[in-house]
């Protein structure tokens, strides 16, 4: 599947152009997202300054080994005593 992003930041020239994402990686200390220009050079730009979504950092943490966040797991219990004939569960 090929994603694409486009440039967000309100001040960079090629704000609103969209782009396809080649990579994106920890460049000196960096998060970047790498992409062709239309010459078919390999350039970079800070991820903030798009529309890529942040990385997942619990989903990188726990490597697929949990289904569930903590603070997810609360919401749910919170929307389970807010139905009729709900209880607390402890």
């Amino acid at each position: 599947m090929t994603q694409s992003f486009e440039v967000t930041h309100p001040f960079h020239p090629l704000r609103g152009t969209r782009f396809i994402l080649s990579t994106r990686r920890q460049n000196w200390g960096e998060d970047r997202v790498m992409y062709y220009d239309a010459a078919g050079r390999l350039c970079s730009m800070l991820a903030s300054w798009t529309d890529v979504p942040e990385p997942d950092l619990f989903a990188q943490a726990s490597m697929g080994r949990s289904w569930f966040r903590t603070d997810d797991l609360l919401r749910l219990c919170s929307l389970i005593d807010e139905l009729p004939g709900g209880r607390r569960v402890k």
